[in-house]
């Protein structure tokens, strides 16, 4: 009997088309999700776009360095109009900006030619924050096209947001919440170094930082709002501040460079009310190769309520695999959802994808 019913979803899988994915941009995160998908069964990369002169033309199994499994090459190509057209992409992984305004034409590009899309941009994860207006008009494109939109990302999208959400489903009542993230910006690409303003002298990051050139963590607002909407409340007071971390040693990453009195990162923070005198704090200090002056990573939840929450795990959920892995993951959650924008908390839990992604996907 066992081995019939292997057989049946075996014949099964065989039936079902592939999930045919696109991607669009191919920097440390878009290239690390091709190489997770073509680890997996039951997907199919059909397009990668992005503009650097050095990829375009080239298949994306030589950059890699890995072995074709697909039955056709994929070539870089530096306009993604002909995949759109042409490949018809069931869904695109956008992995280009951080915020939500420079992502929206690309996103509009994307919904217009009726293809699901998943973006890593940080403001994306709740963009109703900061940019209402044309949240309210990605999720009529949405839903005027028959698809849906996610912004997700280790963090936010998981780490300090969702976790603590789940985990406060086990709580007759929330009191306050503190919720800490020390990590690694090693694994993150050269527009992360920059918005974090690595490598710049103190008197650079100053200047930046009062002419409001240094992002920083972008997510605080966003992990917030969306806290409070799962909550049931509204924000009624949000405040955030940003520190340098200057660096005593020479510090290299693979994107990133800090030489000793430079600036290997930032110590962000964040103040939030709720309408019910709840209160958040968020600490995020995140700099390139931490360890190098003792600084261990580590994801930490403290919830005061009934019962009292207290998550701790260590070292940090790697920020790269995890924004990588979440976004492939949640693939068939977003394929599957009814049309429109939508953030986290309206979509089922991410788990990871062990078997044929195909029978993820609900049946039409």
């Amino acid at each position: 009997m066992k081995g019939r019913v292997i057989f049946y979803h075996t014949a099964r899988e065989m039936e079902k088309k592939l999930v045919k994915i696109a991607i669009w941009g191919f920097g440390a995160m878009g290239s690390g999700m091709a190489k997770m998908i073509l680890k997996k069964d039951g997907f199919d990369i059909v397009g990668v776009s992005d503009v650097y002169d050095g990829f375009v033309g080239k298949s994306i199994f030589e950059i890699l360095n890995v072995k074709n499994t697909q039955k056709h090459d994929v070539l870089v190509e530096k306009n993604i109009e002909r995949i759109l057209d042409e490949e018809n992409p069931d869904l695109v992984l956008l992995a280009t900006d951080s915020f939500t305004r420079k992502a929206f034409d690309k996103i509009k590009f994307i919904v217009e030619h009726k293809c699901n899309v998943i973006s890593t941009a940080e403001e994306m994860a709740y963009p109703y924050a900061k940019e209402p207006e044309l949240s309210k008009e990605m999720n009529r494109l949405a839903k005027e096209n028959g698809v849906s939109i996610l912004g997700t990302g280790v963090n936010p999208g998981m780490m300090m947001d969702l976790l603590a959400i789940c985990i406060s489903g086990v709580m007759e009542d929330v009191e306050d919440m503190e919720i800490s993230r020390i990590n690694s910006l090693s694994p993150f690409g050269p527009t992360v170094m920059e918005e974090q303003g690595v490598g710049l002298s103190l008197k650079e990051f100053n200047y930046k930082l009062e002419r409001d050139e240094i992002s920083g963590h972008v997510g605080f607002v966003e992990s917030t709002y969306m806290i409070a909407e799962a909550l049931g409340l509204d924000v009624i007071d949000f405040e955030q501040s940003m520190s340098p971390i200057v660096t005593n040693v020479d510090r290299k990453s693979p994107y990133g460079f800090a030489k000793a009195g430079d600036v290997a990162g930032v110590d962000m923070r964040s103040f939030a009310k709720l309408s019910n005198n709840t209160k958040i704090n968020m600490i995020h200090p995140q700099q390139i190769e931490p360890e190098l002056e003792g600084t261990n990573t580590g994801d930490y939840i403290k919830i005061k309520g009934s019962p009292a929450i207290n998550l701790s795990n260590a070292p940090e959920v790697d920020g790269g695999i995890g924004t990588i892995a979440i976004c492939v993951n949640m693939i068939p959650h977003v394929i599957n959802a009814k049309p429109g924008l939508k953030t986290m908390i309206d979509l089922p839990v991410p788990r990871a994808i062990m078997g044929d992604v195909r029978n993820l996907i609900d049946e039409e």
